[in-house]
């Protein structure tokens, strides 16, 4: 929530821009120096606009906010630099969204790791007529995370977030798996 600041001066006090017939009248000047007092945290965003719109310069609650208001996939658990990140990446997404890349980015920007994705459809050309059609006839999309501590809520989540950013026409399924730990070296 935001509100006044204490000690916070304006950056336009009014008791300058008085006529000259207020300059000397002390209940004048304390009487607009209250409305300054008032008016200062306005005239402070106002001054700072630009840098609520960067997610990486937002206050952490203004970016939340944000997140909504630009369509990011965070569901408000997510730590402060991956909700900061979602948000800045996600003009990107909404352009990539239906994609293998697109949901690949989204998965790793919710989880920060990155999914293994397969699907059944595929892509080739042929001189020759009648060719083998690519792909499997059924589409299908599977997604597997691999998770270094998973929880009960993480496939709930994965399955939220793959059915917003899969194509529509797509069946799916996901899995959340324990990720193997690596000897250190």
């Amino acid at each position: 929530m935001r509100g006044s600041v204490d000690g916070l001066g304006s950056s336009a006090p009014i008791g300058a821009m008085l006529p000259a017939v207020f300059a000397d009248d002390d209940l004048a000047q304390r009487f607009v120096a209250g409305l300054d007092e008032v008016i200062a945290p306005i005239h402070n965003v106002l001054d700072c606009l630009p840098a609520y719109f960067d997610p990486a310069l937002a206050p952490a609650d203004f970016t939340r906010w944000l997140a909504g208001w630009v369509g990011a996939e965070t569901d408000g658990t997510e730590p402060e630099e991956r909700l900061r990140a979602a948000v800045a990446a996600a003009a990107y997404l909404h352009r990539v969204r239906g994609t293998r890349r697109g949901l690949a980015e989204a998965i790793r920007l919710s989880f920060g790791v990155r999914p293994e994705i397969s699907e059944s459809g595929g892509a080739a050309w042929s001189a020759r007529p009648l060719g083998p059609v690519p792909g499997e006839p059924r589409p299908h999309l599977h997604v597997t995370l691999r998770l270094p501590d998973p929880g009960p809520a993480d496939e709930h989540r994965l399955d939220a977030l793959v059915a917003a950013a899969r194509p529509a026409h797509m069946p799916y399924t996901v899995t959340v798996t324990v990720a193997e730990r690596t000897p250190e070296r």
